[in-house]
This record gives structure tokens, sequence and C-alpha cells, in this order.
């Protein structure tokens, strides 16, 4: 999985955090930003079998920028707005809320 906000600061940072223990997940974050953190590649598009974001500017962002790498993947929007602190508690239950709704993950 991987999850891209904008900057890698506060969002998708804390999606990674949650599932990086997982068993069954393997999980990197990135964001859109040339400022962020992380910033998204090709490579990580590739490498991701879903692709989470945060908003729709974000997957907005990524069809325009790496459309050929996004052939063939399923991009999910959570509807997490920028609002929260790293780990903030309402903010990890949004995440995994969210994610639940698609994956059968406990």
């Amino acid at each position: 999985m991987l999850f891209v906000c904008s900057r890698n600061q506060w969002r998708s940072p804390t999606a990674e955090k949650i599932w990086r223990t997982h068993p069954t997940v393997r999980v990197r974050s990135a964001g859109t930003s040339p400022r962020a953190r992380r910033t998204v590649t090709a490579k990580d598009l590739h490498w991701a079998d879903i692709i989470f974001v945060m908003e729709n500017k974000h997957k907005a962002q990524l069809k325009t920028r790496f459309s050929a790498a996004l052939q063939h993947k399923e991009i999910l929007v959570q509807d997490i707005p920028d609002e929260y602190a790293l780990m903030e508690p309402s903010l990890i239950e949004l995440i995994q809320y969210s994610v639940s709704d698609y994956l059968d993950l406990v």
C-alpha cells in the first residue's frame, strides 16, 4: 500500500506507521509536493498494489504527473483533510476506518 498526501508530514506518515507492523501488508508513504519530506515517484507507484490518497487533489496530481505509471492501478481517496498532527488519535481512527472500508485488515 502506498499512502499519499501533500508534504508527507502528518497524514501519510501516520498511515505508514499504523500499517507498517501488520504481518500481511507492505507500506510506504510519500507526498505530491516538491517540498515533501519524501516526494512520490513513478517507482513508488509501480511498487504499490493499491494507492490511498488523502484528498481528491492528490489523485488528480498523480494522474497528471504519472498517467503511464498509474495504468491498471487503483487509487482510493480517503477524504481526510489536512487538519491533523502526526499520530493524532482521531487521525489514526479515520485512517483505520477508511482503509478497512476497502481491505479486510484488523
